[in-house]
């Protein structure tokens, strides 16, 4: 039997991942007035990001389920 590879991205387990324009980075940092030093760091060799062909200072937004009531919530990562 054949195994069939599952991109990473595509994997049912890994949450959405979408890199921001400088705009949007931009109003996020402003948003929650912080500087690229204090948002969490994902390394630029993250397989789920490799899609977006990351650099380093990159803004990535992250969307997670909520399996309690089929929310979402967000999570940023700038990428080191």
């Amino acid at each position: 039997m054949v195994k069939k590879e599952v991109p990473v991205n595509e994997h049912f387990l890994v949450p959405e991942h979408r890199k921001l324009s400088a705009e949007e980075k931009a109003e996020i940092m402003q948003k929650y007035n912080a500087t690229e030093k204090q948002f969490p760091k994902i390394s630029i060799k993250d397989p789920a990001i490799k899609i977006f062909t990351p650099e380093v200072g990159d803004l990535i937004e992250i969307t997670r389920k909520v399996l309690d009531n089929n929310g979402e919530y967000l999570y940023y990562r700038i990428v080191a």
